[in-house]
């Protein structure tokens, strides 16, 4: 086969944006097209570094525009696509549930179709679709999600996850299209738009604001760095076996609580501050509806068969994590006044 055109989808996005600068920078031979409809959480500002780069092309489309999908294929003579483009805040989900089946669902058929069609011979095409752990469901206090944990979706954005799972496995039983799974669980890292739990908090403490925690604060999430994500999917996309699911975690279970009192600390430490200060704005608010209590990845197939972990414990991540945001207060300020919406036009528009 010639050199590999891989799409990835929505590679403006917080893990997106993560994906795309490994692949642009470890895989010189390829050619990686972005393609993102810059919703609010589109932010081609992730991607200052690559995106001069010879074998990077943007693509501001909206996976709904078939006309425009296809002609994407066309142009880049697109062999590979790593899907990641998603609504995926769960709140918003609650409020405009229709948003997420017209992206996550919708979006991800006409996707599909338009791979099936572009790739006559399916021979050699990967379609890697990245999902979630809260496809799940939720668990009681013992256990893990496996592989084989039957879906159990209790949010409009986790049952519209788990449909678009399903149409991408039945793409590949009835289409013979070779397709790959992962379901990860929360990431957390650099370049994070601020409305996810941690950005926030670290937000809020700089600016001495409530750090508002849903109802007592003890559900409970598995976390993983997102740079070991984005190796992860490196490693799926060019190891895992077509047709087979991976399950991507951290190994590293938090209570929210006890994630925000360690920003708390660390943030004091690193804004020279007493300890205990920041966690007098910790204000417990009511809880999510339907909210899940506890997630929890066995990560073990893909650490098994294809040499997968993490790299960073929990707290060297926050620490990390932290820091970037401290050292780039501009990109927060864009995002929070949406001056990075303007990016786009200012960058691209006339390339």
């Amino acid at each position: 086969m010639s050199k590999k055109s891989i799409l990835i989808t929505g590679g403006a996005g917080f893990i997106g944006s993560h994906v795309v600068k490994l692949f642009v920078q470890k895989y010189p031979e390829y050619h990686i097209v972005n393609l993102d409809c810059l919703t609010y959480a589109g932010n081609l500002e992730n991607l200052r570094e690559v995106e001069d780069s010879k074998n990077y092309s943007f693509e501001k489309v909206d996976l709904l525009d078939t006309v425009a999908l296809a002609t994407v294929f066309e142009k880049h003579t697109v062999t590979d696509v790593i899907h990641l483009a998603a609504e995926s805040h769960v709140d918003r989900s609650i409020s405009d549930p229709l948003a997420f089946v017209q992206t996550n669902v919708i979006g991800t058929v006409n996707l599909l179709n338009i791979s099936k069609q572009y790739w006559k011979d399916l021979e050699g095409h990967l379609f890697y679709h990245v999902s979630t752990d809260e496809v799940y469901g939720s668990l009681g206090e013992d256990g893990f999600f496996t592989e084989q944990t039957p879906y159990d979706p209790q949010s409009p954005y986790s049952a519209s996850k788990a449909s678009s799972d399903h149409f991408v496995r039945a793409y590949a039983n009835t289409y013979g299209m070779q397709t790959v799974i992962s379901n990860c669980s929360n990431n957390y890292g650099p370049n994070q738009f601020p409305e996810k739990l941690i950005p926030l908090c670290i937000h809020n403490i700089k600016n001495n604001k409530p750090l508002p925690i849903y109802g007592k604060g003890e559900n409970i999430r598995d976390w993983l760095f997102v740079v070991d994500h984005a190796k992860a999917i490196d490693t799926v996309f060019h190891t895992g076996k077509s047709g087979e699911t991976y399950n991507i975690g951290g190994f590293n279970e938090w209570k929210n609580i006890d994630i925000v009192r360690l920003l708390c600390d660390q943030m004091d430490e690193k804004l020279g501050q007493e300890k205990g200060t920041s966690q007098r704005l910790i204000t417990f608010v009511k809880d999510r509806a339907g909210h899940d209590m506890r997630y929890a990845i066995d990560a073990s197939k893909i650490q098994k068969e294809l040499g997968w972990e993490p790299s960073l414990q929990f707290e060297e991540g926050i620490s990390k994590t932290i820091d970037w945001y401290l050292s780039n207060e501009d990109w927060l300020g864009n995002v929070t006044s949406g001056n990075y919406q303007k990016y786009y036009s200012d960058h691209y528009q006339d390339r």
